[in-house]
């Protein structure tokens, strides 16, 4: 991935998270967990387009955990690697579906499903992403 590329994932992270925020603050908790869960997705995949290009995929926690079997990751970036991965695993693509769509097996929509506390907890999960995936940004850049 180019670094236009990887500028416009940080874009979209950092853009998610703000609303995420203006969410939070606004107590429209599924909206605020609909963008956390986007920012987090959007920092794994800036951390995996230092690699290349990224595919459309809404589980990149996947390709992280296998990039670091795989030992691209020098062992002083692997915990932050492996703690994005773990964030990206909380909020993948089940939060995503509840967000949107709620859950349809017990009847209850995404406003029934999400209150402040979960909120205030993913929106810290996203917050943590985004500074991990600049620093293992950083991290490639020192190291080309």
């Amino acid at each position: 991935m180019g670094s236009d590329d990887m500028l416009y994932r940080q874009r979209l992270a950092e853009g998610f998270l703000a609303e995420a925020m203006q969410d939070l603050a606004l107590q429209r908790w599924r909206s605020c967990v609909d963008n956390s869960q986007l920012a987090v997705e959007n920092a794994a995949k800036l951390v995996l387009g230092i690699f290349g290009p990224v595919g459309k995929s809404h589980q990149p926690a996947l390709a992280l955990r296998r990039m670091i079997e795989e030992g691209r990751f020098s062992p002083d970036v692997e915990g932050s690697v492996s703690r994005l991965a773990e964030c990206a695993e909380q909020l993948g693509p089940e939060i995503h579906i509840q967000s949107d769509y709620g859950d349809e097996t017990s009847g209850l929509t995404p406003w029934e499903l999400f209150g402040e506390d979960e909120s205030k907890k993913i929106i810290s999960l996203a917050q943590e992403s985004i500074a991990l995936a600049l620093r293992l940004v950083s991290w490639a850049d020192a190291h080309r």
